[in-house]
C-alpha cells in the first residue's frame, strides 16, 4: 500500500505515507494528482477534499496557516478525508500524449497546472483560488454540500467539512 516511508508527526505515532502521496503543510498526507487521490480514497473509503490552490496564492497560504492549523480542522484533514491539492499554476509540462484542447476555454492544455485549472473551470465554472470541493471516492460531488472559496472563519470552515463528512457517510 505505502512506499515504506514513515514520518513521526509531533507527538503522534508514525504515519505511513501512501504511494503517490506526500506530506503537505502541517504534515497532512496529501496527493497532488486527482486520479491518484481518488484511487486512495476508494481504498480507505473516505471523502476527498479537492483543494484548488496555487504556488503564488496568498489566500491559500492564509487558509493553511490560519484555518487548517487549528486543531479541530487539522484533525479532520488528517483523519476523516483524503486531501488532493491541485496547483493550478504548476508549470510542469504534461507529456505530449496527455496534452489536449479544453472544451470550455478552447485553450491548449500543456501543463499540469493548466489541467487542474481546466478541471476547476469546466466542472465548477470558477477560476479562483483557494476553492474547495468535497467529493466521494468516485469523484462525484457530495449531495447537499456546496463548494466554497476563501473561508477565513474557522467555525464556518469546520461546519462545512463536518457536513461533508457526515453526508458522505
Amino acid at each position: 500500500m505505502g512506499v515504506g516511508y514513515k514520518k513521526a508527526s509531533g507527538a503522534t505515532a508514525a504515519v505511513e505515507l501512501p504511494e503517490h502521496a506526500h506530506f503537505a503543510v502541517h504534515d497532512i498526507v496529501a496527493f497532488d494528482d486527482y486520479e491518484e487521490g481518488l484511487a486512495y480514497a476508494k481504498k480507505v473509503k473516505k471523502p476527498v477534499l479537492i483543494d484548488f490552490t496555487g504556488w503564488a496564492c496568498v489566500n491559500c497560504r492564509k487558509m493553511e496557516e490560519r484555518v487548517w492549523a487549528e486543531p479541530q480542522i487539522l484533525s479532520i484533514l488528517k483523519r476523516d478525508i483524503v486531501l488532493v491539492s491541485l496547483y493550478v499554476d504548476e508549470k510542469k509540462a504534461l507529456p505530449k500524449e496527455d496534452q489536449y484542447t479544453s472544451d470550455v476555454t478552447q485553450k491548449r492544455i500543456r501543463s499540469v497546472g493548466n489541467k487542474w485549472s481546466d478541471l476547476q473551470i469546466s466542472r465548477y465554472q470558477v477560476n479562483a483560488q483557494p476553492y474547495y470541493a468535497l467529493v466521494d471516492e468516485n469523484g462525484n460531488d457530495i449531495k447537499g454540500v456546496e463548494q466554497i472559496g476563501y473561508t477565513p472563519d474557522v467555525d464556518e470552515y469546520e461546519k462545512w467539512l463536518k457536513e461533508g463528512v457526515k453526508k458522505y457517510k
